[in-house]
């Protein structure tokens, strides 16, 4: 085997609460049908790498089921598997303590298929990537750690880790959201931050692993303390220019090097915004590089007059499968699956999940409703922050969020994992 991935999907996801209040962070929705960790399980399953454990841990049982429904290969192909791994206590009586924690205590799958390459990389992100691509740059280099890295504003930087090169791209050293970054050479406005992606030599991997777990002082977390004890002492430490990385059609619009930390309410309402444009930045259309999902087969999505003869509208919106807009007007929104908007209502720049049912004569605006939301006629969400904040949360960017109930009128009772 050439490349195992091993995916850290065990976020909490903190600033993203209280969408993940029920879930972990990578099962989030996102974009109408899709989940968070469909984008680094497509990009792994697009790149011809198809070997991939899926690291769990926290609130995981919606993920899980999201990989059983959607993520599976055929028995007969032995190499051919995403597997969720949850936390199992083999090397003792704790849970993952850290990002590199959470691969050591599974070096017994690593060690048995044993791959000449480890891809670890995280579930937390929104972007499409040609792994090929850092896999032969990885080789061409000789390296025997590479590192996914992206320029960013040198005033924005401090909020990631910051990784300093010389001018073939070597990593030379690697500090966790610095006060003061360093920016890259020749380019004074920029400094060059970590992505969370990784592909390791397996045998330094392995070594490097065993040797952190017997550490008391160290997180056992790979920014904070794998990455800079690699830089250190395994010399051929290189980062990758995502910017360089190319899926195969770009279409029209479609930003080359899309890639979005989406950890705050404010990033993942402004990724999913990302997708309504007619050529948007972020395009799920792109047939040569498709975003995979669980298909449950939902009828098309229907737009039909009401009973004064007004017809459902969707304009800059993306609308998934088994929706109805009766006599409404939609308006630079996600919509997700099975939801039933009714007659008379304004709905614009919005994210309105799954099975969501939003009776007549609402009007909403700059809101994200969670799945199974029942929304009584009438009522007004978005037009003022002080009521809004009375009923529901409302992020620091004036957002109003309403957290997922359990299923309550015969719409919204739709059966779906």
């Amino acid at each position: 085997m050439e490349v195992l991935g091993m995916i850290m999907a065990g976020g909490r996801g903190e600033r993203l609460y209280p969408l993940t209040r029920d879930r972990a962070k990578p099962a989030v929705p996102f974009g109408g049908k899709y989940r968070i960790i469909d984008f680094v399980l497509s990009n792994f399953i697009n790149s011809g790498i198809y070997s991939i454990y899926v690291l769990t841990q926290f609130k995981a049982q919606s993920l899980v089921e999201h990989l059983q429904e959607g993520w599976q290969f055929p028995s007969l192909l032995k190499d051919h598997f995403v597997t969720p791994v949850p936390a199992q206590m083999r090397t003792g009586a704790d849970w993952y303590l850290g990002t590199a924690d959470a691969v050591y205590q599974n070096l017994h799958l690593i060690k048995r298929a044993n791959p000449e390459f480890v891809a670890v990389f995280g579930a937390d992100h929104i972007y499409k990537m040609n792994i090929r691509q850092m896999v032969e740059d990885h080789r061409l280099k000789e390296a025997r750690v590479t590192v996914a890295a992206l320029p960013v504003k040198i005033e924005e930087a401090s909020e990631f880790g910051v990784i300093e090169v010389d001018s073939d791209w070597r990593i030379l050293g690697f500090e966790e959201k610095p006060k003061e970054p360093k920016s890259i050479p020749g380019d004074p406005d920029q400094a060059l931050v970590s992505m969370g992606n990784y592909l390791l030599e397996t045998d330094l991997l392995v070594k490097t692993l065993e040797d952190d777990a017997s550490n008391r002082e160290s997180k056992h977390d790979f920014g904070r303390d794998i990455l800079p004890l690699l830089v250190k002492e395994a010399k051929k430490v290189y980062a990758y220019d995502f910017r360089r990385n190319r899926i195969p059609t770009p279409l029209k619009g479609e930003e080359l090097s899309y890639w979005r930390d989406i950890g705050t309410i404010e990033a993942y309402y402004e990724a999913n915004m990302d997708v309504r444009a007619v050529d948007p930045a972020l395009n799920l259309y792109n047939p040569s590089w498709l975003l995979r999902t669980v298909s449950y087969g939902d009828p098309p999505a229907k737009f039909v007059f009401d009973d004064e003869g007004r017809r459902g509208l969707a304009l800059d919106s993306v609308v998934a499968e088994g929706t109805i807009i009766s006599g409404s007007l939609i308006r630079g929104s996600v919509i997700g699956r099975n939801v039933r908007i009714h007659s008379y209502c304004l709905i614009e720049n919005s994210i309105i999940m799954n099975r969501v049912e939003i009776g007549r004569g609402c009007r909403i605006r700059r809101a994200i409703i969670d799945k199974n939301v029942y929304i009584p006629p009438k009522t007004e969400i978005g037009y003022s922050t002080e009521k809004d904040r009375e009923r529901y949360f409302v992020a620091e960017a004036g957002i109003t969020i309403i957290p997922r109930e359990e299923p309550k009128s015969p719409w919204s009772a739709i059966p779906n994992p």
